[in-house]
């Protein structure tokens, strides 16, 4: 079976880098034409970069990659494991990391905010528990948001595991079908709405209903399963067409949110809405070449990735929770320090990437070990077998085989 593509963890890092170079120069100073942005302001420098709009305004498709990319390797995680080493790894993957940077903006934002200390706790205590924030109030920082879609599709995968009847197959429809529908309905109330009305849509968009509902985005995460699946068999007519459609749904999701910026920033009221969904759709293409070439390489070892790119797939994850609140503080620093605001971005986003990289090879494996022991003290960890020992497939999400065909066999 095909667990990874060698292509995940270099394109993982560049839509993290896309976001942030989004958030740093774009969304730091156009969101003052149309609402308030997260605690990132009580730490950022006044400065703007209108001349690099064009360039950086779409680069939130990053998020959409992600979502793609997670349904990928969460449902390779889900084929190989039971339903307690599956629960066990996405929280030892997730927690450790969350942990240590929620902390770390939770002290930036106190030590060098300009807002009150008391209203980043409760903010904080959610973002440490992993929990939506509710309808109202403010996250500790705006990408967390993304981190309860995450945590609704692996509750989602959680419990189809614990049927023992779903298959990947099943999943794979049901998000597609589910989140087309919202998003086909989106679509139509758009058509119907005038630009003054558009970012009531975009509100209720990211509030916690349409994140941890899938609503919106359960497309993209159906659409990294039927990657998934290409790269182990050849997909049917049938799942060929669910393809089709979470791509029409996932680029609708994207033309509604391009279109919301382009009607709401006169920056860039000239730029088309059909460039972030190139952008993705670019990966997305690049993706399923890699997940072709990797099932037509069945039977041939597999090579292992270059450690420098396993690296950089690594460092994603703390480097897209840091980028915004702590990024806009350093750069802040740098620009108060004497620097252009152009170039205390790009040496903010490099040490912000040697930060990260000390923080997933150093400090997160020290509170994951610390994690594995505390559950190993309450209860029992699952025991995980050598994969030389496995039945391929018999675990956890099975990887459905295509619809198998009848042969007469004349009777001898």
């Amino acid at each position: 079976m095909k667990s990874h593509l060698p292509l995940l963890d270099p394109l993982r890092f560049a839509a993290a880098l896309g976001v942030a170079i989004f958030h740093q120069m774009f969304w730091s100073w156009a969101w003052v034409s149309f609402g308030v942005p997260g605690f990132e302001r009580t730490v950022a420098a006044d400065v703007i970069y209108p001349s690099a709009a064009p360039y950086t305004w779409f680069g939130w498709a990053g998020v959409e990659i992600f979502f793609v990319i997670s349904g990928f390797v969460i449902a390779n995680s889900a084929c190989q494991s039971s339903p307690g080493e599956f629960l066990l790894g996405r929280a030892l993957r997730l927690y450790p990391a969350v942990w240590v940077c929620a902390t770390a903006t939770f002290l930036v934002l106190v030590l060098f905010g300009s807002g009150p200390a008391s209203e980043f706790i409760l903010p904080y205590i959610h973002a440490m528990l992993m929990v939506p924030k509710g309808v109202t109030g403010e996250w500790l920082d705006e990408v967390y948001w993304t981190l309860a879609a995450e945590t609704a599709f692996y509750g989602l995968v959680f419990c189809a595991m614990l049927t023992k009847r779903i298959t990947l197959r099943h999943l794979a429809f049901g998000l597609t079908i589910y989140s087309a529908i919202f998003n086909a309905i989106s679509l139509l109330v758009m058509s119907c709405t005038t630009p003054s009305d558009l970012p009531y849509l975009i509100i209720l968009m990211f509030r916690v209903p349409c994140a941890a509902f899938l609503l919106t985005h359960g497309c993209f995460f159906a659409l990294g399963i039927w990657l998934f699946i290409s790269a182990n068999r050849e997909l049917t007519a049938l799942e060929q067409l669910a393809v089709a459609v979470t791509c029409l749904s996932g680029a609708a999701e994207i033309y509604f949110f391009a279109s919301f910026f382009l009607e709401s920033i006169p920056a860039i009221a000239d730029q088309s809405a059909l460039v972030p969904i190139m952008v993705w759709a670019a990966a997305v293409l690049l993706l399923a070449v890699a997940a072709k070439r990797s099932r037509h390489a069945t039977g041939i070892a597999a090579s292992e990735a270059p450690s420098y790119l396993r690296t950089l797939g690594l460092i994603t994850y703390p480097l897209y929770l840091t980028h915004n609140v702590i990024g806009a503080a350093i750069i802040r620093a740098l620009v108060e320090a004497g620097l252009d605001a152009t170039s205390a971005l790009w040496i903010a986003l490099g040490l912000l990437v040697l930060v990260c990289w000390f923080i997933c090879a150093k400090i997160e494996p020290a509170v994951r070990g610390a994690l594995m022991q505390t559950v190993a003290h309450f209860g029992k960890l699952p025991k995980r077998r050598p994969k030389s020992r496995r039945p391929a497939l018999a675990r956890g999400l099975r990887l459905p085989l295509p619809v198998s065909v009848k042969v007469k066999v004349a009777a001898s």
